[in-house]
């Protein structure tokens, strides 16, 4: 297959100086609405990886998102939002970004281009074949992003990858990649904007499946989720009167006693029954 970098041809839309904010913004949106139907297209690769994660996870494995610049900060975003969602240990899943943390605000020069720093950076937690690693790139050439997933094939770790162009290396280094194919940006070239966009779906959908997978979910609420601020206790103690019948003020008695929507209501039952 010949790789051709969808993501970087020409925006088919032209003069966007010339434009008005109101027609900026309709013709911005209008290809985003595209973004949700690639995603759809690359569903099977998805639940193939998810399946692979959850394989892991079960046995003690954790999970690890790599990206330079905005993938890399995706997965972040990504690793940071599972622990008060699902109330998962903070190490559970992992995002690393070329660079280092420093780089998640400012770019660093040359970062991307280090094919041998993500398996530095990897080691740093003990990397080991019960984990999972996830490259993200929506290039699929970024040579930090490949040289990490190569070193982990190599030392019998499972490896993922997320990416906006069709047969790009990354998707042949990886051993289930994902290929999400957004065409030509609105601004050429600007990939943080459709593949960026869908980079954030296919992570959303990688973290909430496996987390409910592993139980992390009853019903359709987040009982396991932290109480780490006012509003989350109050979604918190009507969670716990939607599941069982009390007020709201014993509900927020026994979540403050419990620790958690879960913890209440196992135990509000066990004393019923």
């Amino acid at each position: 297959m010949t790789f051709t970098k969808t993501t970087e041809q020409a925006s088919k839309y032209e003069h966007l100086e010339k434009m008005s904010v109101q027609e900026l913004l309709f013709n911005i949106n209008q290809e985003d609405q595209t973004v949700p139907l690639a995603v759809a297209k690359a569903l099977p690769a998805i639940e193939t990886l998810v399946a692979q994660i959850v394989a892991k996870m079960k046995l003690g494995g954790r999970l690890f998102y790599i990206g330079a610049g905005t993938s890399g900060r995706l997965g972040i975003v990504d690793a940071s939002e599972c622990p008060p969602t699902f109330g998962v240990p903070f190490d559970l899943v992992n995002g690393i970004i070329a660079g280092g943390d420093k780089a998640i605000r400012r770019a660093v020069e040359n970062a991307e281009d280090n094919a041998t720093q993500a398996w530095v950076d990897l080691q740093e937690f003990d990397i080991n074949s019960n984990d999972v690693v996830v490259g993200i790139a929506a290039s699929g050439t970024t040579p930090y992003v490949i040289g990490g997933l190569q070193a982990c094939n190599e030392n019998n770790i499972i490896t993922g990858s997320i990416s906006c162009n069709a047969g790009s290396p990354l998707s042949q280094t990886a051993q289930f990649p994902i290929e999400v194919i957004v065409g030509p940006e609105f601004v050429t070239g600007s990939s943080r904007m459709k593949a960026g966009t869908a980079q954030k779906l296919v992570l959303n959908m990688i973290s909430t499946a496996t987390m409910i997978q592993l139980g992390k979910v009853k019903g359709n609420k987040m009982v396991d989720m932290q109480l780490s601020n006012a509003k989350l206790v109050d979604r918190g103690v009507k969670m716990i009167m939607s599941e069982i019948s009390v007020s709201y003020e014993e509900g927020s008695q026994l979540l403050s006693q419990m620790g958690s929507v879960r913890k209440a209501v196992d135990f509000y039952n066990s004393q019923k029954h």
